[in-house]
């Protein structure tokens, strides 16, 4: 999700929820504690120099309870930190601790943020010589005309 995005959403919200992949809501007391721009310079397996920008939040849940973040008050600490991503409408990841710091994209659905899991992946395959993934297919699903192969036919 952009940023330009979250804003929109935070707009037509009175009140925060923050649902995790697992189905359960992060508190509603939590806090931002980080908002800011993340850039990532780095070298990929293949040898090509990249770099990744993003929105980072980090959410903390303290024990102070009585605490809510309101979406009016969401927005007044983006407004603060745009300065810092200079007004690019970039992707937002989102920090949150589970079984350690976990790293989510984040959605809008039904009124309520979701935390999307994010995966690792190869960005030089071309270089790696994995092997592409073949699909798997139900032969017994297949017509005798889309067979490459049929008894008497001759093939083999």
């Amino acid at each position: 999700m952009k940023i330009s995005e979250f804003k929109n959403a935070l707009q037509s919200l009175y009140e925060l929820a923050i649902q995790t992949p697992e189905g359960g809501f992060i508190p509603a007391h939590f806090h931002i504690t980080e908002a800011g721009l993340a850039t990532k310079n780095f070298i990929d397996c293949g040898g090509v120099i990249r770099t990744e920008k993003h929105i980072n939040f980090q959410l903390w849940v303290a024990g102070d309870t009585d605490h809510r973040l309101s979406p009016s008050k969401l927005l007044g600490i983006i407004a603060k930190s745009e300065k810092l991503f200079q007004n690019e409408d970039l992707d937002i990841e989102v920090e949150y601790q589970s079984g350690t710091i976990g790293k989510f994209g984040i959605d809008f659905q039904n009124n309520k943020f979701v935390l999307t899991p994010k995966f690792t992946n190869c960005l030089a395959d071309d270089h790696c010589g994995i092997p592409e993934e073949k699909r798997k297919v139900d032969l017994k699903s297949l017509t005798p005309e889309a067979a490459c192969c049929t008894p008497g036919g001759g093939c083999c």
